[in-house]
């Protein structure tokens, strides 16, 4: 049924829109164009009474049921230069924009700061609720600021950086799913290059791509893209939402003495010197996961952060290959790991 800015689906399939690629239907699909629409839309009972779930690619999210309510997705993908003084930049994309493609044009506008981000799947809606990050930076490092539908207000608001709640893949939006519907996203980039190249493997990928002494930001993005083609499996060809797990932070006494009981462990500082983070993957490594499958659900061979679909798994089954993960993590280390995609249809 098509509206003026939207179109409603009934018994839509989401096969297609969830990168894992596991079965599910939605009651009703609701599909804005328009982010003005949304007014209107939540106006409806069916949007304003009960449960909302917005989907932007798919990428964070594992379906273990078929969601209960309306899903609703942004199909807005507007990107505009707001300001621009010659050395700083502000960029607004729309909830719809793909998240590569809003990186691919920035470079290709002379801007910086997403570079590092590069390749990451899913939608620019979908990237300050999660806070993604990668190869030593997060998103909120370039956020200026974000703008949403306010559900229980009904009325746009735009909130600053600081207003948003960011933590380690986490935000205010995150916290309180039901609260807001992330519209646009504004990011403050910079003409000025300055590489962030801490993180493991980027400058061996530059090495090995010849470029000597400092490197362009486009030349980071492309090191970052193939360090992610390598370890990371393609959701086209093998379904998976990217690293399933959050690396544990634990206090910084926990994490001096598992590394002294556990040789090797990477350790990494956390929020503040009281806090460390560990790595999930090492941890799930050690636990002998890498590789593994239980039917169609598995382990990537390549990353044991990253688990698979390998045709026919069902969400259910996925989630409960997670939680056997978890739970020998937690019996081999005493360290607790969770989910970073959001789990539909369970609970974790």
């Amino acid at each position: 049924m098509p509206g003026t800015g939207y179109r409603i689906v009934e018994r839509a399939r989401l096969d297609a829109r969830n990168t894992f690629g596991v079965a599910a239907t939605a009651p009703l699909l609701v599909e804005a164009t328009d982010a003005a629409a949304l007014p209107e839309l939540f106006g409806y009972a069916m949007l304003r009474e009960g449960p909302v779930l917005v989907l932007g690619g798919g990428s964070n999210l594992l379906f273990a049921g078929d969601p209960t309510g309306v899903v609703l997705s942004l199909a807005t993908r507007g990107i505009a230069l707001l300001a621009d003084d010659g050395r700083d930049a502000v960029v607004r994309a729309d909830a719809g924009v793909g998240w590569h493609d809003l990186v691919l044009w920035t470079l290709g506008h002379g801007l910086c700061g997403l570079e590092n981000l590069a390749l990451i799947p899913g939608t620019v809606g979908a990237a300050p609720i999660q806070n993604i990050g990668a190869y030593g930076v997060e998103v909120r490092d370039c956020i200026h600021a974000v703008e949403a539908y306010d559900r229980e207000h009904g009325r746009f608001i735009r909130l600053d950086a600081a207003d948003c709640g960011f933590a380690y893949r986490d935000s205010r939006f995150k916290q309180a799913p039901d609260a807001h519907v992330v519209t646009a996203v504004e990011f403050a980039l910079s003409r000025t290059f300055e590489p962030r190249l801490g993180y493991a493997g980027i400058d061996e990928e530059l090495q090995a791509m010849g470029i000597d002494g400092a490197p362009r930001a486009s030349q980071v993005a492309e090191a970052v893209i193939r360090i992610r083609r390598r370890k990371l499996p393609d959701p086209a060809v093998l379904g998976n939402a990217g690293s399933f797990f959050k690396n544990p932070i634990v206090p910084a006494p926990q994490a001096e003495a598992l590394a002294g009981a556990h040789p090797g462990m990477p350790l990494f500082r956390g929020a503040g010197d009281d806090t460390r983070k560990l790595s999930a993957a090492w941890l799930i490594d050690q636990c002998g996961w890498k590789g593994q499958r239980d039917g169609d659900a598995g382990v990537a061979a390549s990353h044991a952060l990253v688990l698979v679909n390998h045709g026919h798994a069902s969400g259910a089954q996925l989630l409960g290959l997670a939680r056997r993960i978890a739970a020998s993590v937690q019996a081999r280390f005493g360290v607790a790991i969770e989910p970073e995609p959001r789990i539909v249809g369970d609970a974790w």
